[in-house]
């Protein structure tokens, strides 16, 4: 099928037509069952709010969307590469690119990382005993930038243009020169569009510990799961820019003739060094927050203080610091020399030690705990062992002379998945099902929880586990098919049927949550028995949470209320001062702007990016002369007066 659209032929194979087909289905039935259910009202409350948990709630909800779409993607890889010679479908060559590329890219960028940003909206506040976010009108902003660039990659495919050159976009392939198509550019504005949000964000995260703690917590009494928080937002405050300069040169090069990363004047070296000058720190930034959720988990599931509180926040701060010297442990291959890959192997072995600590102190807060194994516990626990398989296999890349037998084999790509699946989605889901209660007011089933967990992780290990030894023997990674006499088909088969397995898992999760919305199980303010300040506020969390701000004298302020106050926590003298909530469609009105803003620069139509443009500086306008205090001022005098 062919399609013109702003000059350009579009060329739609088979995979497209079903995906437009299902798309227009699913968006039809959708209308239909909310306009049965009455349920609009509730879409334009989310849609214009600017409260934590609300936005919370959405970040998760479009990463859940987002997890079962890369979810596909990674069966179709799949599927194609059971068996040899195999050709399913249309995944063969390009569309296999496409494939692969799509699937890192969304499970990076719109999946790990809005998932750890919704559990950090919904809880942090609560835990630190503030109101609300430091800047909640800010937060909605970056929710709606983060959506609007995770649409635009996502429907680079239903245009036939979706990104082909990996999901790190390593250049000359990036270049204009070998990938001419629209699809990179979706990339590079996607990303960027998203990349804003995500560092407003990250500001957001820093003031909001930095100023809205509650009396008497200082930083070394706030739960790790705040700590993990901070070092996360300063590393995403260096870490984005980077590729946000990376990005900016890549598009000059590609629409404007320049030769950063091309030609006899450019390097596409450079591009090599900037990526993962952001992209392992990025590693950290959706492994450290998890490493937060952990820790407050253990810790309430075995009735025990977190093992030394101390060095588990200096062994964060290390982690986050030498995050910053290891990319080029990246580029072993490249040839940059002895010294330097001697420097990156020791630092990238160095980094072990932090997290070594870290592993060994969540098992002695476990020794001799009264340990539950509830559904956020299960995951906990299967994440320890999981987790230090994907850090072994870690040391053994941080190793130069052995990192060229390992490089750019299915080797890299097991301990990849072990280290994010194994760290980033297990402490996701062990977050959700946590935190569900301080979302809703209700618990996710437990016998669903704990059937998802162990299809979950045992369809994990079968996925990723013989993917090891097919990279041992030789077996590239991006590659669509291989032949039976590379000795790699049973590695590929299990790992085929493993990913089925996960697949199902996620299906379980997803079944659960909507099994327990129709059947709810009323969760009570405190269904774990936590220790921290969240247990304290009814569920789910209301806007404005502490009517009393609480005074903090221990590390864990609930659990020392329960044990000494009969559960009645201490009061302090003088409250802080909450932020302004707003009701608001401009948070959702910029992130459709920039959406067209950046399509009009992909396809290259001048007279609507001028147009675009100028709107997009006319909202700034309008939003500088808003004066909410005023406004709520207002509100309140005429209340008192009622």
């Amino acid at each position: 099928m062919i399609a013109d659209l702003f000059g350009r032929k579009f060329y739609m194979a088979s995979d497209t037509i079903g995906a437009w087909v299902m798309l227009t289905l699913t968006a039809i039935l959708g209308i239909i069952l909310i306009t049965r259910a009455k349920k609009w009202p509730i879409i334009r409350e989310y849609a214009t709010t600017t409260h934590h948990r609300k936005i919370g709630v959405l970040y998760l909800l479009s990463a859940t969307l987002f997890f079962m779409r890369a979810g596909i993607e990674a069966l179709i890889i799949r599927i194609q590469l059971a068996f040899p010679d195999n050709n399913f479908w249309v995944f063969q060559g390009e569309k296999f690119n496409e494939a692969f590329t799509t699937h890192g890219t969304i499970m990076i960028f719109f999946v790990a990382m809005p998932l750890l940003i919704g559990l950090m909206n919904v809880a942090v506040p609560l835990q630190i005993g503030a109101q609300d976010m430091a800047f909640p009108y800010l937060n909605a902003v970056s929710f709606w930038l983060f959506l609007a660039g995770a649409l635009l990659v996502n429907m680079s495919f239903f245009m036939t243009a979706s990104p082909n050159a990996g999901w790190t976009l390593y250049a000359p392939l990036s270049t204009d020169t070998y990938t001419p198509s629209a699809g990179n550019d979706y990339y590079i504005f996607g990303i960027q569009v998203s990349g804003i949000g995500t560092i407003l964000a990250a500001i957001n995260m820093i003031v909001t510990i930095v100023r809205h703690r509650a009396p008497g917590m200082t930083l070394m009494k706030m739960p790790l799961f705040p700590w993990s928080t901070l070092i996360t937002s300063f590393l995403i405050l260096i870490a984005f820019p980077v590729l946000t300069i990376a990005l900016y040169i890549l598009m000059f090069d590609r629409f404007f003739g320049t030769s950063f990363f091309s030609g006899p004047e450019g390097d596409p070296i450079y591009w090599q060094h900037l990526f993962w000058i952001f992209g392992h720190p990025e590693v950290y930034i959706i492994i450290l927050p998890a490493f937060g959720i952990f820790s407050d988990i253990i810790s309430t599931f075995s009735k025990k203080r977190v093992f030394g509180y101390g060095s588990m926040v200096v062994a964060l701060a290390i982690i986050g610091l030498l995050g910053f010297m290891v990319w080029v442990h990246h580029m072993f291959t490249v040839g940059l020399g002895a010294l330097v890959n001697t420097f990156f192997a020791i630092t990238t072995m160095l980094i072990a030690v932090p997290t070594g600590i870290k592993i060994f102190n969540w098992l002695f807060t476990m020794r001799k705990g009264v340990i539950r194994f509830s559904t956020p516990m299960l995951f906990a626990a299967g994440f320890i062992p999981t987790f230090v398989m994907g850090g072994v296999t870690g040391v053994m890349l941080s190793a130069a002379a052995a990192d060229l037998q390992y490089h750019d084999t299915y080797f890299v790509v097991a301990h990849f998945h072990y280290v994010i699946i194994g760290g980033t989605i297990l402490g996701a889901f062990a977050g959700i099902y946590y935190w569900f209660p301080k979302m809703f007011g209700i618990t996710l089933n437990e016998t669903l929880g704990k059937l998802h967990f162990w299809l979950f992780l045992i369809g994990f290990h079968i996925t990723f586990f013989p993917q090891h030894f097919a990279g041992l023997n030789g077996m590239p990674r991006r590659v669509y098919t291989y032949t039976a006499e590379d000795n790699v088909f049973v590695f590929n088969f299990v790992s085929t049927l493993g990913a089925f397995l996960m697949g199902i898992g996620t299906a379980v999760f997803v079944w659960n949550i909507y099994k327990s919305f129709k059947s709810p199980q009323k969760a009570g303010d405190d269904p774990w028995n936590g220790r921290t300040l969240e247990w304290s506020v009814p569920s789910p969390a209301p806007e404005h949470p502490f009517e009393n701000t609480p005074q903090v004298v221990s590390h864990d302020p609930v659990w020392e209320a329960k044990l000494h106050r009969d559960g009645e926590l201490p009061k302090a003298s003088e409250s802080r001062t909450a932020p302004i909530d707003v009701v608001s469609w401009q948070p959702v009105m910029l992130g459709s702007l920039m959406l067209f803003f950046s399509l009009a620069f992909i396809y290259h139509v001048t007279w609507l990016q001028v147009t675009l443009g100028i709107a997009v500086l006319g909202f700034f306008v309008v939003r500088a002369l808003t004066d909410e205090h005023t406004k709520k001022a207002k509100e309140d005098q005429a209340h008192d007066n009622v």
